[in-house]
């Protein structure tokens, strides 16, 4: 099974008809159908390792500002708590909750779900990103979850290779994008080309244009569970590309 980053971007891709969107669908169109979804979304990011193991993960609009529309969507996936439970095992000895009522799937998830997988039938399970810890320790926790992909389960991660809502143009999503956030996401698209992860994951030692791109860590940490289950023999691709607002990096990346 491949394994996919998506940069998630504005919650409106979810009901508008954009190139994004549209990208999304037929990315879903065309991957072979998983057994279910293993989603780590930049947006449960809690001082905890913790897995959804509801039965019926509630659809969180987590954000403010957004047309009545957009509270409106429902994307009624249903959760797996087998999955969850052997995503449990496989972290150990790390600790990881069993959460079986507080957290759902938030607008990470399902903005883009909705568009891959829209008949919302494939089981989905969010990982949450314990904000605790370090970029390292998270690559290195990621990479036991090596065996899913050939479990039939779709590892996904949801954020931005470069998210710095401090300089978004609010209002004009088409603005060009800025020197320091195509020269981050181009310099990232290569070390992945290489399978060369340790400047990524060392991310803040390379430079003014990195600290810009990623002056908080939630949605990038996401990429690097990615990244962790790369194999030599993956053929890579960028599906998606393109920025919002001149700061958020739109880019899809795919893994097998």
């Amino acid at each position: 099974m491949p394994v996919l980053f998506f940069g998630h971007g504005n919650p409106m891709n979810a009901i508008l008809d954009t190139g994004y969107s549209r990208a999304w669908r037929a990315i879903g169109a065309e991957l072979p159908k998983p057994q279910a979804v293993l989603c780590v979304s930049a947006h449960w990011y809690t001082p905890e390792l913790a897995i959804t193991a509801m039965p019926r993960p509630r659809t969180i609009h987590d954000f403010g500002g957004f047309p009545r529309a957009l509270f409106e969507v429902q994307y009624p996936a249903p959760g797996d708590a087998p999955l969850a439970a052997r995503v449990r095992h496989l972290l150990a000895p790390d600790i990881a909750r069993l959460d079986e009522r507080d957290w759902g799937l938030d607008h990470g998830t399902w903005s883009v779900l909705c568009h891959v997988f829209p008949e919302a039938d494939v089981p989905v399970v969010q990982l949450s990103i314990d904000e605790t810890r370090t970029a390292r320790w998270h690559y290195e926790l990621a990479r036991r979850l090596a065996p899913l992909r050939d479990e039939g389960v779709l590892v996904i991660g949801s954020g931005n290779v470069v998210h710095n809502l401090h300089a978004y143009a609010w209002g004009k999503r088409d603005t060009p994008a800025l020197e320091w956030a195509v020269g981050f996401d181009r310099r990232a698209r290569d070390l992945i080309l290489q399978n060369n992860h340790d400047p990524l994951v060392a991310y803040e030692s390379l430079g003014k244009e990195a600290l810009l791109s990623v002056p908080t860590a939630d949605h990038f940490l996401p990429l690097l569970y990615v990244l962790a289950l790369q194999r030599s023999e993956d053929v890579v691709s960028f599906p998606v590309e393109g920025f919002d607002g001149g700061s958020v990096s739109m880019l899809t990346v795919r893994l097998g």
